[in-house]
C-alpha cells in the first residue's frame, strides 16, 4: 500500500517574535527575536477525493497559527525558572535579578517549558492536530511541524495521529 504526504510552507507561514530561553540550569539568554518560518507535513491514506489532506485548508490552519504569534513576545508558561505575573495591563516576567515588563496584549504565553524552536514546533503541532480532529481527518497517521528560527537552523516535532 503506498504512503502519501502533503507538505506546506509558504511565504506567509512566518512570524516575527521576541523570546528568550533559560538553559544549562542557571543561564538566561538576552531578550531577542527571530523571523520564524513554519512548515507542516501530514501523512496518511488518500481520502475519497484522492487527497491526503486539502492543501488550501492546511495552509489556512498554519497561517492562522502563525498570525497569532506574529509580532508578539513569546513566553513559556511552564518554565520553573521564570515567574510570570499579570498586574493590570502589564505582564511581568522575573528571572533572578532581571524583571521584564510587557504590555499584556503584546504577549502570547504558551503552555511549554521554554520557547525553543523544538517547543514551538511541538505546540504548533498540537494546535494543528486539534484542528484536524475537529475536521474529522481520521485518514492521517503522522504530523510533522518544522520551525526555522534562522536560515539553515530549524527544529522538527513529529507525532503519530489517529492510531
Amino acid at each position: 500500500m503506498p504512503s502519501f504526504k502533503v507538505h506546506v510552507t509558504k511565504d506567509y507561514t512566518v512570524f516575527c517574535a521576541g523570546h528568550f530561553i533559560t538553559y544549562e540550569g542557571d543561564r538566561c539568554e538576552p531578550l531577542h527575536g527571530h523571523n520564524y518560518r513554519a512548515a507542516v507535513t501530514v501523512e496518511g491514506a488518500l481520502d475519497e477525493n484522492a487527497y491526503v489532506f486539502d492543501f488550501t485548508v492546511l495552509k489556512k490552519l498554519l497561517r492562522g497559527i502563525c498570525d497569532r504569534l506574529d509580532h508578539r513576545m513569546l513566553l513559556p508558561r511552564d518554565n520553573p525558572r521564570l515567574a510570570v505575573s499579570e498586574e493590570g495591563p502589564s505582564l511581568f516576567v522575573r528571572y533572578r535579578e532581571k524583571t521584564y515588563m510587557f504590555p499584556r496584549e503584546d504577549v502570547v504565553v504558551l503552555p511549554i517549558p521554554n520557547t525553543t524552536a523544538e517547543m514551538l514546533a511541538q505546540w504548533i503541532g498540537g494546535e494543528i492536530e486539534t484542528a484536524l480532529r475537529e475536521r474529522g481527518a481520521t485518514n492521517l497517521t503522522m504530523l510533522e511541524v518544522e520551525v526555522e528560527e534562522s536560515f539553515g537552523q530549524s527544529a522538527l516535532a513529529r507525532r503519530e495521529l489517529f492510531r
